[in-house]
């Protein structure tokens, strides 16, 4: 069962929650999580930068990034609840239940590729236009962006094996080509 507010734990103890050996939180909560802190992070680089405007848009990244941390933890449970509830269906029903189940647990980590995409490219603009002592700040900003979006790459796949040729794996594995990009900083 997901932890019911991993966003107001201590770090130790939302580090305790991923550790403890249950499939949620996992993967997608983590990623989620990285990519709040990589835009709050820049949020900070582009306040010292003086640039209210990136600053502004970075807060609004961190705001769409944060409730996935729950929320992929949430659909993911729920996915793994139908894959248990539907095994005495017939094989056609289950398959068709637990395709929906597992295709809406490709979302919120298929969003969060689309968020980290987003604060690598805006961390490469700061990183360019902002103040220099926040420089590295935003490089690791990138980094983690980009880490993340690549990490979602993974999860979107497996969320729709059945699916190989769906756009959203091919939007995902651009989100992330993007991010790389962004994160690659001279």
């Amino acid at each position: 069962m997901a932890s019911p507010r991993p966003l107001e734990l201590e770090v130790g103890a939302w580090l305790d929650e991923l550790a403890r050996g249950e499939p949620t939180p996992g993967g997608g909560s983590a990623l989620a999580c990285a990519v709040a802190m990589a835009a709050a992070v820049l949020t900070m680089a582009a306040r010292i930068s003086g640039d209210p405007g990136v600053a502004a848009q970075a807060d609004a990244l961190r705001a769409r990034a944060a409730p996935l941390v729950r929320e992929d933890s949430e659909v993911y449970a729920d996915a793994l609840s139908v894959r248990e509830r539907t095994a005495a269906l017939e094989p056609e029903q289950r398959d068709w239940a637990i395709g929906r189940a597992f295709a809406a647990a490709a979302e919120p980590p298929l969003e969060l590729a689309r968020v980290a995409a987003d604060v690598a490219e805006l961390a490469a603009e700061l990183a360019g236009s902002g103040d220099q002592r926040v420089r590295a700040d935003a490089v690791a900003a990138a980094a983690l962006a980009a880490g993340a979006a690549r990490g979602a790459v993974a999860l979107v796949a497996a969320n729709l094996t059945a699916l190989p040729d769906d756009e959203r794996i091919v939007e995902v594995q651009r989100l992330a080509s993007a991010a790389e990009q962004s994160a690659r900083i001279h």
